[in-house]
């Protein structure tokens, strides 16, 4: 696995800045409110200071039919040495489209703080082939902009990682979930989405305590990157710890079933010291996913590889916050998780 560039650590007063890296709907007008409500707790909350770069704002048909000015938008954010760092409006499903338009050598020399899920897996893998280390954690038009207040446990990791120079350590369960669907209406802006009390790590299997670097992303976006530029190298999973979860489109058993076939015949299985995933949405297929993956660890005699489930990121609330290259570690024996290295500089 190759080592990261770290990006220096936000302090307050930094200006950070909104990209719309996929799906545009920030700028749209009925979502406009809630993008307010987010940079407005990114401003209170962490007392950024929060921009919007040129296209950030220009609503989801500009955004879908122009995938040079979002890259333009990323580009842009990287080289202004006045932003601290970047933030992902939203995920999608199309940020790949991109691709032609990025210079990996601007991120590599300017390594800041980037974060964001789903599809911005897309964006993670750009800046981990350009050499820097980013942030799979909350978006703003999901997590900054929850309904009423944000999550105090997103909020303690947010501040634990991107405001802290030192080692992240032990990351304990949430007490809380919820996948509680909402819609975005502003009417249903003071209406506290349900919480459900959270069940804590199962160990799926394995034994013993691993240790390795992270990398992953959601899976649906991870798997279909396979092929491209972006994709890691075989190499760059070698002592890795794996992290996957699902988007809100609830993937059936059988996707999972395969793309963990894939990554076996593919010889990812085999260099990877564990696997962490995600909680899925609204915990749907659970336990059938959980029986998919040891199914697919034993068709390739990995059933003592250490696999950790129902961990705090992706597409349920609240979130930790994963950086890309971090030395984490998995202890069976206790059925935890900590990172062992700091985020930031």
């Amino acid at each position: 696995m190759k080592t990261l560039k770290k990006p220096n650590m936000l302090k307050r007063g930094d200006k950070v800045a909104l990209v719309s890296l996929s799906w545009g709907g920030a700028g749209d007008e009925d979502i406009l409110w809630r993008y307010k409500q987010g940079k407005e707790r990114l401003e209170q909350i962490f007392g950024l200071e929060v921009i919007e770069m040129k296209h950030t704002l220009a609503g989801t048909e500009y955004i879908y039919n122009h995938p040079e000015k979002r890259a333009e938008d990323l580009m842009n954010a990287f080289q202004d040495n006045s932003i601290k760092g970047i933030i992902a409006c939203i995920g999608g499903i199309e940020s790949i489209r991109m691709l032609p338009y990025i210079d990996f050598d601007i991120i590599n020399k300017n390594a800041k703080v980037l974060m964001g899920y789903s599809d911005t897996t897309t964006t993670h893998l750009f800046c981990y082939k350009a050499g820097i280390s980013s942030i799979y954690g909350p978006n703003l038009l999901v997590d900054f902009a929850e309904n009423v207040s944000m999550n105090q446990y997103t909020v303690e990791h947010i501040e634990k990682t991107l405001f802290n120079s030192e080692v992240i350590g032990k990351i304990e369960p949430s007490a809380e979930w919820t996948s509680d669907y909402l819609p975005w209406d502003e009417k249903n802006k003071l209406i506290q989405r349900k919480y459900k009390t959270n069940q804590g790590y199962e160990l799926l299997q394995g034994k013993g305590i691993v240790q390795g670097h992270l990398i992953g992303g959601c899976i649906e976006v991870f798997d279909m990157l396979r092929g491209t530029e972006v994709f890691p190298k075989l190499e760059d999973f070698e002592d890795s710890i794996l992290f996957l979860e699902t988007s809100e489109d609830k993937p059936p058993v059988w996707f999972i079933e395969c793309g963990l076939r894939n990554y076996g015949i593919i010889g990812i299985l085999e260099k990877v010291k564990g696997i962490i995933w995600g909680k899925p949405q609204d915990e749907e297929h659970y336990e059938k996913y959980n029986e998919a993956i040891k199914k697919v660890m034993k068709e390739f005699r990995r059933e003592n590889l250490p696999i950790i489930c129902n961990m705090n990121f992706g597409h349920t609330e609240p979130k930790i916050c994963l950086p890309y290259g971090a030395l984490a570690e998995i202890d069976c024996y206790k059925t935890s998780f900590s990172i062992l290295e700091s985020a930031v500089l």
